[in-house]
């Protein structure tokens, strides 16, 4: 059954007529007639006696009326309801994001989120597993250096480069080499998975040196990392914004930056097509927190 054809049954049948149907609803009237008749024919039966100047409906035609009226204004209020609460931002907006983004960021955000939009009920969880927004009810992501193979489309908010930091007593490596004093590697605290020896690549101006580390503390967050060599653990790699204060300070020396390696943290989520408000508001929000970083993505979530 073509809705169109039934609505402008409908419209016809309340009115009392074409012509009074026509100018209640600003329809032409060729069109209403065109639509009853293609209802009629679809449903084998006739539902209004046309005979001239004359009008009136079947039983047939008043019972389509009276069953179907009701319902296409509960639809036709649905759809408007819908349509109005697009133009502002309303409902639950669920949103996970990795650990020391969150505990760093995400209390601030939230809150500046919530007093502009108090219409919508944010929960934000911490979460450092990749989630599956669809099974686990999550409208936005975000993400370290996300999978470029993902079905998620988003933004590239926020990008650091990396930077080898140390305690200022512990003594600046020398170039790796193949004398057995540089094979126990300098001290390093490193995050969870990494293996126990590995090379840095550091450069520093012009020069650049391979310097062999060896895993002394494995620890599962950034922030727990950079404690650490707060704490003369060791040296370790992190992102150049999140030690920048303790650089100033003196609290630990850089040795230098890591070449071609950065960290891009992006909000994601499942769909660009019709986006609902509450997302779009979102990732428009942290976006513009993160103004001098934000970046499009170009396609879906590839980088």
């Amino acid at each position: 059954m073509n809705l169109e054809a039934l609505t402008d049954f409908n419209i016809v049948a309340t009115h009392g007529g074409f012509s009074r149907a026509s100018r209640a609803s600003g329809r032409p009237k060729a069109t209403l007639s065109r639509h009853v008749i293609e209802l009629e024919e679809s449903l084998g039966m006739r539902l209004l006696e046309r005979d001239g100047k004359s009008f009136r409906m079947t039983e047939e035609g008043k019972a389509l009326h009276v069953r179907t009226v009701g319902l296409l204004n509960e639809v036709f209020e649905v759809a408007h309801g819908l349509t109005a609460d697009q133009e502002s931002p309303r409902g639950k907006l669920r949103v996970s994001t990795p650990t020391t983004f969150g505990y760093a960021a995400m209390g601030r955000l939230s809150a500046e989120f919530a007093r502009r939009y108090p219409a919508v009920q944010m929960e934000v969880t911490i979460d450092d597993r990749k989630v599956d927004l669809i099974e686990e009810s999550y409208d936005a992501v975000i993400r370290v250096n996300p999978d470029p193979n993902e079905e998620l489309v988003g933004r590239c908010f926020y990008r650091d480069h990396l930077v080898i930091v140390a305690p200022p007593s512990m003594p600046r490596p020398t170039a790796l080499s193949s004398s057995a004093a540089t094979t126990a590697g300098v001290p390093a605290v490193v995050c969870m998975k990494s293996p126990e020896l590995d090379t840095w690549s550091i450069v520093e101006g012009a020069s650049e040196q391979n310097v062999l580390r060896k895993a002394v503390l494995r620890l599962s967050s950034p922030l727990m990392i950079r404690d650490a060599v707060l704490a003369n653990a060791g040296a370790a790699m992190l992102a150049h914004r999140l030690v920048a204060a303790d650089l100033a300070a003196g609290r630990m020396v850089c040795w230098g930056s890591i070449p071609n390696r950065s960290i891009e943290i992006w909000v994601l989520h499942t769909s660009r097509r019709l986006i609902n408000t509450k997302v779009s508001a979102f990732v428009k929000f942290i976006c513009e927190a993160y103004m001098d970083d934000a970046v499009e993505l170009t396609g879906r979530a590839s980088i």
